[in-house]
């Protein structure tokens, strides 16, 4: 048996983008155990993958702000983390996080097999490494599958992989009865915001509050449907112009559910109408239609995947667009008009042919 680890430490749609990765490992070696090293947040959606034996939440990210808080807690839970991990006695890693400090670690734990990417030559502990500049042309999972060759894996499902617990189906599913949602109703949710791994840059990848309200509107006009607003309390702001805006009130469950509910929320959606971020991605891998604005960074590199006609992505076609690049964001000099440009009709007239 194969003691596997895989490592990304950031946001809902880069490890989501692992799970192909993941699938394969379990079709060549059905009998390892995988283990998974990633922030804090996403932590609910790996703990609900059958394919994943456990799960080391906590990044360099999450272990910075501990060491803000007190110095000698963030030592702690650091040593704890070390040894933790040691004591799996892993044989292979694969290290998505373009930072050599994991691979480094992996090396002294004893991780014999340490597969990477060399970005900036970050990946000089590695025992496998694939050069990279950056992530263009070609999607991420993609870049993400190549590692898979220093196994001599072939891989053969390139689908993304969320999986919804029955108990959390059921939480969903009373939630959603309780703010009057029935059956046979056709439910739209609505994600103002997004984009939560990005921090206090979120915002450069939003859409106007005041056009997702819009929509919505012609939404619930055109098919009588139930809208939800959905987001984190972090978003309450975005979402509350999303609310006050609406002629018919939608509803309001923003902050009011975690990571670990929302999959169960957005797969009893008809169609999930967002901004670029990782609710998007858990739609598509859920199965459920999506229509998804894109801004600075390019739907080739990071849009719905794989590509299909049940996810419409709207976008301008500026020539500074996208300023996204080398995993940097330009400055913008335009006022976000990439998004802006995105026309209210443009939005509706592809949830139209989604929910026709």
């Amino acid at each position: 048996m194969k003691k596997i680890l895989i490592i990304n430490p950031f946001g809902i749609g880069d490890v989501l983008f692992t799970t192909p990765v993941i699938a394969a490992l379990k079709q060549q070696f059905p009998e390892s155990w995988i283990a998974y090293w990633s922030n804090l947040r996403v932590k609910p959606i790996l703990e609900s993958n059958p394919q994943i034996s456990k799960v080391f939440a906590l990044s360099r990210g999450d272990l910075k702000k501990i060491y803000q808080e007190s110095f000698f807690k963030g030592l702690w839970e650091a040593f704890k983390l070390f040894r933790r991990i040691k004591k799996e006695h892993f044989d292979i890693c694969l290290d998505f996080s373009l930072d050599h400090r994991y691979s480094l670690l992996a090396k002294i734990i004893g991780i014999k097999k340490r597969i990477g990417f060399n970005y900036k030559g970050r990946g000089r502990f590695l025992t496998d490494r694939f050069d990279l500049e950056s992530y263009q042309d070609k999607h991420v999972v993609v870049y993400y599958l190549q590692l898979l060759k220093f196994l001599n894996i072939p891989a053969k499902d390139n689908n993304l992989f969320l999986n919804v617990l029955p108990e959390d189906e059921i939480k969903a599913r009373n939630i959603l009865a309780a703010a009057g949602i029935e059956e046979n109703d056709c439910v739209i949710g609505v994600f103002p915001g997004a984009g939560g791994s990005w921090g206090k840059d979120a915002m450069v990848k939003h859409w106007p509050a005041l056009k997702f309200a819009q929509v919505a509107d012609k939404l619930m006009v055109k098919f009588g449907a139930k809208v939800i607003i959905l987001g984190d309390e972090s978003e309450r702001k975005i979402a509350e112009v999303v609310l006050h805006a609406m002629c018919d009130k939608p509803i309001d469950l923003v902050g009011k559910i975690g990571l670990d509910i929302l999959p169960a929320v957005i797969k009893n959606c008809n169609l999930l109408i967002t901004n670029d971020g990782g609710p998007m991605h858990m739609a598509v891998a859920l199965g459920v239609k999506t229509v998804a604005v894109f801004g600075p960074v390019s739907e080739v590199v990071y849009g719905p995947y794989p590509v299909s006609s049940q996810h419409a992505v709207l976008k301008t076609d500026l020539d500074c667009r996208p300023c996204y690049k080398n995993f940097r964001l330009m400055a913008c000099d335009r006022d976000k008009e990439c998004l802006k440009q995105v026309s209210v009709d443009a939005v509706f007239d592809e949830a139209v042919r989604l929910l026709s």
